[in-house]
């Protein structure tokens, strides 16, 4: 038998050990009574373990992780309720493309062909919104089955994985044998294909009005050089999607906006002059392209690190299946740098008056452009905002300048509330020298408060930036544009200095509109968590779709 310390090793100690040798920094999630001989074995490893007050949350940092760092991130849960709490997390690294490795506990093997107290099929239950999950059987398939979980989650298109570890499995001792680890090895793709290149170029050349749609591969990749250099060669207008925003830096006068609203009048405008898409990176998930093609009038140059998705809407006239970076460099040669798009600097023009315009108005209470301006001023260009889901998301997405890549993140795929506490505490675990701020609905933060207990036991200094309207506003507000009242979506909500108070954390309370760049620079001094609430007045939604 294998041993370890002086005593034999167990798998729970196995698994661990492919877990280092993956590179595995951090885990977070909860113990359970399942995950016990797994909680012993981490707690004589390197990793840190990151308690967390939820299940959901823990996910939400993972997922996170896998965005900041492109390295899977790794979230614990136990069987039954503890592994289910796992899953809004697990689907929104799923359909936001983030890798991520999911491990549970589970029920003796030998309880599971009946019924038993907390035993549900989690592997079954996990299918489909992982892109590989398995459940070890036996100790001897840890390190191929561990090497196959971070190779499947971090190959393009990223995403999450799950491995279950039934607790009689993880007491099992283990045969020196199989103790041999499997190192990772990144594999290297295959340069685009030529003939493909050249179909590209000549589309491009024969374009009388191409538009780059770039979306959250470029960020992925980190290719945003690249394709601005591309861009900017031959005078193409550049525009994101939500997830996109960075990949190309806001400074750049190519970068004229962003898409990711059904009927927004800009987007319309812009994408109803174009006869050609090169859509980089572009992710249909991000936005439909019904959106941006209803007419199926647009020819399309699809490139990315897979295939397109079939769609009525998106089929392009030429796929180039290889690393983005390379393709853009290699593309670029094969062009006459002649000026493409003469009017993007007017339809950049546009765009940024607007945000200049909406964001420097100093009513009360103030409407969220003033205050998403207000933190674009004091953040730096490295910084980083965190969004949660709801109208809060809607105006950032739309309007906040990004300047750096993944210096912006948000859940857009999955779209799922609660999403930016967990996460802002991840960014800044991983970025200690950058300001972050998570900005939030009141919505949104109360679906995942508890983690700011987290925030303060780790004493990390994050902002939380809460518009407080006592409602689910976005709902409300389409409820009201669709039948002129709504239901069901109005709340109270608590003392959120107060709140703050009382888990450790600073809590300020705005009062006036031109207070705010002096309280989030003051919020930011701190060396604790900080909520800022925000009266906000969100009357001019409308806005958001350049209906006004």
């Amino acid at each position: 038998m294998a041993e370890l310390n002086g005593r034999n090793m167990k798998a729970s100690d196995l698994l661990v050990k492919c877990l280092e040798k993956e590179g595995v920094e951090y885990i977070f999630g909860l113990p359970g009574e399942e995950t016990l001989d797994l909680m012993e074995s981490l707690s004589h490893s390197k990793i840190r373990f990151i308690l967390t007050r939820h299940e959901q949350a823990a996910a939400f940092m993972a997922d996170a992780y896998g965005r900041f760092t492109g390295k899977a991130g790794v979230c614990i849960a136990t069987l039954g309720p503890g592994a289910t709490n796992l899953l809004t997390g697990i689907a929104d690294a799923f359909l936001d493309k983030s890798p991520l490795v999911a491990i549970t506990g589970q029920a003796d093997l030998k309880r599971i062909h009946k019924e038993s107290h907390q035993y549900i099929d989690i592997v079954e239950n996990f299918r489909t919104v992982t892109k590989w999950n398995g459940r070890i059987e036996s100790p001897d398939v840890i390190p191929e089955m561990v090497r196959k979980a971070f190779k499947v989650a971090e190959t393009e298109k990223p995403g999450p994985v799950h491995l279950e570890l039934p607790e009689n499995v993880a007491s099992m001792e283990v045969d020196s044998m199989y103790t041999t680890m499997i190192a990772p090895i990144r594999p290297r793709r295959s340069s685009p294909d030529r003939q493909s290149l050249r179909n590209a170029a000549a589309l491009i050349e024969q374009a009388q009005f191409p538009i780059i749609l770039s979306g959250h591969g470029v960020v992925r990749k980190d290719a945003g050089d690249q394709l601005q250099k591309f861009a900017e060669l031959f005078c193409i207008p550049v525009v994101t999607t939500f997830m996109g925003k960075g990949g190309i830096t806001a400074e750049s006068h190519c970068c004229i906006g962003t898409l990711g609203l059904a009927r927004d009048r800009q987007i319309t405008d812009v994408f109803s002059k174009a006869d050609l898409i090169i859509a980089v990176g572009y992710d249909l998930v991000e936005y439909a392209p019904k959106n941006w093609n209803p007419n199926l009038d647009k020819k399309i140059i699809h490139i990315d690190f897979t295939t397109s998705e079939v769609d009525l809407h998106y089929v392009p006239e030429i796929e180039i299946i290889s690393d983005i970076r390379e393709t853009l460099e290699l593309l670029e040669g094969m062009l006459s740098t002649n000026k493409k798009s003469e009017c993007v600097i007017a339809m950049r023009k546009d765009f940024t008056e607007g945000f200049e315009r909406e964001g420097t108005v100093d009513s009360w209470p103030p409407a969220p452009p003033r205050i998403i301006y207000g933190i674009r001023k004091v953040l730096g260009q490295g910084d980083i905002l965190v969004s949660d889901v709801g109208t809060c998301k809607l105006w950032a997405a739309k309007f906040y300048p990004v300047y750096r890549n993944n210096t912006f993140i948000i859940s857009n795929g999955f779209a799922s509330m609660g999403f930016s506490l967990p996460s802002a505490i991840v960014a800044k675990l991983v970025n200690p020298d950058r300001n972050v701020v998570a900005l939030c609905g009141d919505g949104g933060f109360m679906m995942n408060l508890q983690d700011l207990e987290t925030a303060c036991r780790l004493g990390l200094n994050i902002v939380i930036v809460i518009f407080n309207d006592n409602s689910y506003n976005l709902i409300k507000w389409k409820s009201e544009r669709k039948f002129g009242t709504s239901f069901g979506v109005n709340y109270t909500n608590p003392d959120f200095v107060r709140l703050a108070e009382s888990f450790g954390a600073v809590g300020m309370k705005l009062k006036s509109s031109k207070e705010f760049e002096t309280m989030l620079t003051e919020a930011l001094s701190k060396t604790v968590p900080v909520i800022i609430e925000v009266p906000v007045d969100y009357g001019h939604n409308e806005i958001i779709y350049g209906l006004l």
